[in-house]
């Protein structure tokens, strides 16, 4: 009994010296309900919607007032036509617009009801659907107040209109999302272990003494990935198209540019990945652990991310795959152009050449 409670006493010595043990042990399980209890949210908050006040009279400002005092909502802006809902749309920045119609007061005053739109982004079908039900939750609030000890109640219809996603199918979520996280994880996995095993099988430097130059290396091993990476991109778009009707309203060419675009960021990462890697473990276990759970959690791939703390929205605007779904669904459901998705453009290219310039600069490190 005393050799063996000794050897459990060299075993957690043996665990305490080690700290990215402790840190697995400890750290991570801290780290994730953390993540978890923030990120998966069930109600709303801050909501950018827009308004067409088409009647501009008190209840409407009243009715207004109410659901921006509500918390659950902020005003992006107010519109002053039809006109200007889809492109309000397209430009990402709203998830609601909500419509009074002329005379709404009149109406409600001499016909006792009323109606007011309320037109929705349903390209993220389970956001579009809290929304709704906030804002007729908020409606029938201000009716229950107007309505007590009347002998006639006053109605407002609120019809509903779900842009992009009629249906409200989830796989207008999933699919968009589900190709960031196939083309991440394929990408920078696979490029990652493939340099880390020529390191520690040695055979790197058989490479590098021959008459290839480590640029050329390095784009010989990316490259069967890139091609391969682009077929899975499209066999997903495909499935994406025919078994689960996923329109595709943009430029395809578009469509295609940005999905290279996001194959080379994911390249580029795992090949930083690579030259911090001493072994395919050490690689594979970065890679999974870097991309797998931020794509999932922080990409507003399952989760909204305007729903998370602000601490946490910073975190999720260093996560490649939210701009990669953002351009994604605006593409291919709303049929926006690269006029409305160049911002998202220019960070992934800024952030490829990152990655490029910090792995060529750790790269050239370890040749010297």
């Amino acid at each position: 009994m005393k050799e063996f409670l000794g050897f459990v006493k060299k075993e957690f010595i043996h665990i305490f010296r080690d700290v990215r043990t402790l840190v697995v042990l400890f750290g991570l399980p801290v780290a994730q309900i953390l993540i978890f209890g923030f990120v998966i949210r069930n109600e709303i908050q801050d909501v950018n919607i827009a308004i067409l006040d088409k009647s501009k009279d008190p209840v409407t400002f009243d009715i207004t007032g109410k659901i921006l005092s509500s918390g659950f909502f902020r005003l992006y802006s107010y519109l002053d036509s039809d006109t200007e809902i889809e492109s309000v749309f397209k430009s990402g920045k709203v998830r609601e617009v909500i419509v009074f119609e002329e005379g709404f007061a009149d109406k409600l005053q001499r016909e006792n009801k009323s109606a007011l739109q309320v037109i929705a982004d349903a390209s993220d079908p389970n956001s579009a659907r809290m929304i709704v039900s906030y804002t007729q939750g908020i409606v029938a609030d201000y009716l229950k107040e107007v309505n007590r000890n009347v002998p006639l109640p006053q109605v407002i219809n609120v019809p509903v209109r779900m842009m992009y996603n009629a249906d409200l199918k989830s796989a207008f979520m999933f699919v968009p999302g589900t190709m960031a996280l196939v083309l991440m994880l394929v990408s920078a996995m696979m490029t990652s272990i493939s340099i880390t095993r020529e390191k520690e099988t040695g055979t790197m430097e058989a490479l590098l003494v021959s008459p290839l130059k480590p640029v050329q290396i390095i784009a010989g091993k990316v490259t069967p990935y890139i091609i391969l990476s682009f077929i899975n991109a499209t066999v997903i778009i495909l499935m994406g198209y025919f078994i689960f009707h996923l329109p595709i309203r943009g430029s395809i060419v578009l469509l295609f540019a940005e999905t290279i675009l996001f194959i080379t960021l994911a390249l580029s990462l795992g090949i930083m990945i690579s030259t911090i890697s001493n072994s395919q473990v050490t690689a594979m276990f970065i890679a999974a652990f870097a991309l797998l759970l931020p794509t999932l959690l922080l990409s507003g791939f399952i989760f909204p991310v305007e729903n998370m703390p602000r601490i946490l929205q910073w975190l999720c605007s260093i996560m490649p795959p939210k701009y990669f779904i953002t351009i994604i669904k605006n593409v291919m459901l709303k049929g926006t152009g690269i006029g409305e998705i160049w911002s998202e453009t220019m960070i992934l290219i800024g952030m490829t050449s990152f990655f490029l310039l910090v792995s060529s600069f750790r790269f050239k490190i370890r040749l010297q």
